[in-house]
């Protein structure tokens, strides 16, 4: 159960990636992939390589997500500006 909420809440944290330039690797849904990717390796991470289920999940497995998420974002901006992307202006 806490697999979902960490998908959930990368899905929930790739929302804020249109207030900056699409220059991600893959585009929108390379961002997309690469914050479901970050928030899941980091929530595997931050509870030992386990994934609690239904009687052990709380908010914090939710929350422990979000740097995940926040990396996995950086990591495919930093990789779309290196390999030079032009920013999508519309």
């Amino acid at each position: 159960m806490a697999a979902l909420a960490w998908v959930m809440m990368g899905l929930a944290i790739w929302h804020f990636a249109i207030f900056i330039p699409d220059r991600f690797w893959g585009g929108i849904v390379g961002s997309l992939v690469c914050a479901i990717i970050g928030a899941v390796i980091i929530g595997l991470l931050f509870s030992g390589f386990s994934i609690p289920g239904n009687g052990t999940i709380t908010v914090m497995n939710a929350v422990e997500a979000i740097p995940g998420a926040l990396l996995g974002l950086a990591a495919a901006y930093a990789i779309g500006v290196r390999r030079g992307n032009p920013a999508l202006h519309l």
